[in-house]
């Protein structure tokens, strides 16, 4: 009889790499992000280009280019919004200037809501645990983000810098400009990094990080427009951005600063990963009380409950706004300077023949042009919370679709009159202190405000058609919002075809308060809106959810 003798070998377990699974990963964001990001890396890398091509227009003489660069560079209003003027005699320095801060902001917005849609919010709705319990390793999802959101950045910057060659400026300045504002989105990748950490919900993180940001720009908007803060503005990321000077005699080496402060911000993010179990945060949320509240048992309730932080923000955020526009409105000649040119551009998205009345009805329609965004955003939350199946258990009660949905569409549509209201209230509010008649200019500009209510609403309602009839594209409602935005802002720079800015439903607006009012296109583009809800509605109650 043969014994055989079985000697037990050890059982090696592999240890999982903290990286595996991180390409997968990126191929699932940016599969996600296909309509998304292409659009912010567009509109974003594009907008300063089509600036510059407009500057040989609108200033046409070497005097009025020097004229322009005294008074900007002694306006602190001017400042506070655009940043110091450092050199408008050139069409590189003006397209700096105009677009430095504006398109680095809008980068670091969506950077934030990137890194937290890929990070943050998937630990929201519980995909992250599933995909955790896989080959996927500790610090992928985390790093797939940065490499998404990075990439955007990237090639926001490398756009910049190419159009810009393109439309003929110097290569020094296109890369500085370029590389500073793409820097600025990697900075607030890390801050981002570190908020989904902080934060056990994605609402919370977006709004942690849109705080620093928010602070980051008020920090450079009262130094740039302090003589004696002027300090105060090395202290943003932001405010680093326009020190580089792109095509006014650069300083590479402030490019060193805003790297430095993406490596520390986004290795914090690193450092703080493991501190913390999936789905949790650092900041514990607070215990709920154990019963509801009385109050919370409607769809309305709930829709509220949703809504109100963001809400909230873009009050705050566009009383800001109709502040610094008031506040500029009485000096606007002083800014133009001597341009016929830019006096015409100025009347032709105005339509008023006094040049305070058509930069009142320019502020009006960039006003209505940002509570589309808004609207867009509020509206998609219903597309968000059928994605998470959170709506399924809501309409198992009796609840039904129709009910859930208006409870959710009073935000784009009260929701967007009151952030108008607000705007045109402070913009009137302040230009009436200005000019010392406060009784008659907050009427008008109010007025002039709230007139563009029904182009936002078709936006809105454009939304809701998508969600109805194609819930998995209803994203797209963003690339319709930010096509009327481009068409509204750069048509009349580019002298397109009339038919063309046609599409706009902000073109159908009258342009007041200097132009005749007149109801008639109020009335259609308030059919137009109420049809397209209509429309979608009517689509999601045949619709299966989901």
């Amino acid at each position: 009889m043969t014994t055989t003798t079985t000697r037990d070998r050890p059982v090696r377990v592999e240890r999982r790499h903290h990286l595996a699974g991180t390409w997968q990963l990126v191929r699932l964001a940016l599969r996600r992000d296909r309509i998304v990001l292409p659009i912010w890396v567009l509109v974003l890398g594009l907008m300063a280009s089509a600036g510059a091509g407009a500057y040989e227009t609108l200033y046409p003489t070497q005097a009025e280019r020097e004229s322009l660069t005294a008074v900007m560079a002694n306006n602190p209003s001017v400042s506070l919004i655009y940043g110091p003027a450092y050199d408008l005699s050139t069409a590189g320095g003006f397209t700096a200037w105009r677009y430095g801060t504006l398109v680095a902001t809008f980068l670091a917005l969506a950077c934030i809501f990137t890194m937290t849609r890929h990070t943050r919010q998937e630990e929201d709705t519980g995909r992250h645990e599933l995909l955790a319990s896989a080959v996927v390793g500790r610090y992928a999802a985390l790093t797939a983000s940065v490499i998404v959101a990075g990439l955007g950045s990237l090639a926001t910057g490398l756009l910049i810098t190419v159009s810009l060659m393109g439309a003929g400026l110097p290569a020094a300045g296109s890369v500085a400009f370029g590389a500073s504002t793409a820097l600025v989105g990697f900075v607030f990748i890390g801050i981002a990094a570190i908020a989904v950490q902080l934060a056990e919900y994605s609402r919370t993180a977006n709004g942690i990080a849109s705080a620093v940001l928010g602070a980051a720009f008020i920090v450079r908007a009262v130094g740039d427009a302090s003589a004696d803060g002027s300090w105060l503005s090395w202290l943003s990321p932001i405010g680093w951005a326009t020190r580089v000077r792109a095509f006014a005699d650069e300083r590479w080496w402030v490019l060193a600063l805003l790297v430095a402060a993406a490596v520390v911000l986004t290795g914090a993010g690193y450092f703080l990963l493991p501190k913390r179990d999936v789905g949790m945060s650092l900041i514990p949320a607070r215990p709920g009380p154990a019963a509801a509240a009385p109050g919370l048992r409607s769809p309305f309730a709930l829709a509220w409950r949703l809504h109100r932080g963001a809400l909230i923000g873009w009050t705050v955020g566009f009383a800001l706004m109709g502040a610094m526009y008031g506040s500029l409105a009485a000096g606007i000649g002083d800014i133009i300077g001597d341009s016929e040119q830019s006096r015409q551009m100025f009347e032709r998205l105005g339509g008023a023949d006094a040049l305070v009345d058509a930069f009142i009805g320019m502020t009006a329609l960039m006003v209505a042009m940002i509570a589309s965004l808004y609207a867009v955003q509020s509206t998609l939350r219903m597309r968000a919370e059928e994605s998470a199946v959170r709506v399924e258990p809501l309409l198992a009660t009796r609840v039904s679709r129709l009910g859930w949905a208006a409870s959710h569409l009073v935000f784009p549509l009260l929701g967007t009159a009151l952030l108008l209201a607000v705007a045109g209230f402070c913009t009137g509010l302040l230009h009436g202190l200005r000019v010392g008649d406060v009784g008659g200019q907050l009427p008008s500009v109010l007025g002039a405000t709230m007139a563009q209510l029904p182009a936002v609403w078709v936006v809105a309602g454009l939304a809701v058609a998508l969600f109805g009839f194609l819930p998995k594209a209803a994203t797209a409602a963003w690339a319709v919002a930010a096509a009327f935005v481009l068409l509204s802002m750069f048509g009349p720079i580019l002298q397109l075809n009339q038919a063309v800015l046609n599409v706009s439903p902000f073109q159908h607006v009258p342009n007041l308060p200097a132009a005749e009012f007149t109801a008639t296109p109020l009335v259609w583009l308030t059919v137009l809106a109420v049809a397209f809800t209509g429309a979608g509605l009517a689509a999601f109650r045949r619709r299966d959810i989901g």
